[in-house]
């Protein structure tokens, strides 16, 4: 891929956040990796979606040094460029404040696996990290982000749980694409305001049994999984 068209991937992804309801004013963003040329592409700090264009678009290296680009780039870069590190198969991250998944987030609180929705996608409960340390929060705060986010996945597959809710604040996705972290966002969004929906008319609700949550998964993402077509159409 150009760096081009790295940037214009970006753009397009940082303009369907606003479209999918999941941003107010500037509050989110999306970056993409690509491992070809080595660089990360990230929405500028404090640009308005409204104005946003492909040249505002900053590339950087995967430790957060800036290539090519006029702008500051987002101040959550390096958590970007953390998960980056941490998992080398992601191609992009989507942070929003969605309202939904940050009240989850506010409140320190996992999103159990309470239906179908959720384990179609999500396989098993959306994990909430420990609240950073007022020492992480002052030594290096976006850096330290992106670390509590993958000590809080430890070993799973990010591929598999492919979004975390950081606590007190809101939440990250990522995928195989900027695209797909998109598509994560908008999915974990719209799980949590389900899961909240769900408690306030049984607050005793427990997770779906595993079975259910395992068929759901597997059936799109397993070795055999079935759902969809397959070959073009």
């Amino acid at each position: 891929m150009s760096r081009h068209a790295l940037r214009e991937q970006v753009l397009e992804a940082n303009l369907a956040l606003p479209r999918h309801g999941l941003v107010t004013f500037t509050w989110g963003n999306v970056s993409a990796f690509d491992p070809a040329l080595g660089e990360v592409a990230i929405k500028p700090s404090g640009v308005p979606y409204d104005a946003l264009r492909a040249a505002d678009i900053v590339v950087l290296d995967r430790d957060g040094r800036i290539v090519d680009g006029r702008l500051r780039p987002s101040s959550d870069t390096p958590t970007h460029c953390a998960l980056y590190r941490r998992w080398p198969q992601l191609r992009g991250v989507v942070h929003t404040h969605s309202t939904h998944a940050s009240a989850w987030a506010q409140a320190c609180r996992a999103i159990p696996a309470l239906g179908t929705t959720h384990a179609d996608h999500f396989h098993g409960e959306i994990p909430c990290t420990r609240p950073l340390t007022a020492a992480e929060v002052d030594a290096a705060y976006e850096l330290n982000t992106g670390l509590v986010i993958a000590e809080t996945l430890g070993a799973r597959d990010p591929l598999a749980m492919p979004g975390v809710l950081v606590a007190e604040h809101a939440p990250f996705t990522w995928g195989t694409s900027a695209d797909e972290a998109v598509h994560h966002a908008v999915v974990l969004e719209e799980v949590a305001r389900m899961a909240l929906f769900t408690l306030m008319l049984d607050p005793g609700r427990g997770p779906i049994a595993r079975h259910l949550l395992d068929k759901h998964y597997l059936r799109k993402h397993g070795r055999d999984a079935y759902y969809g077509q397959t070959g073009e159409r």
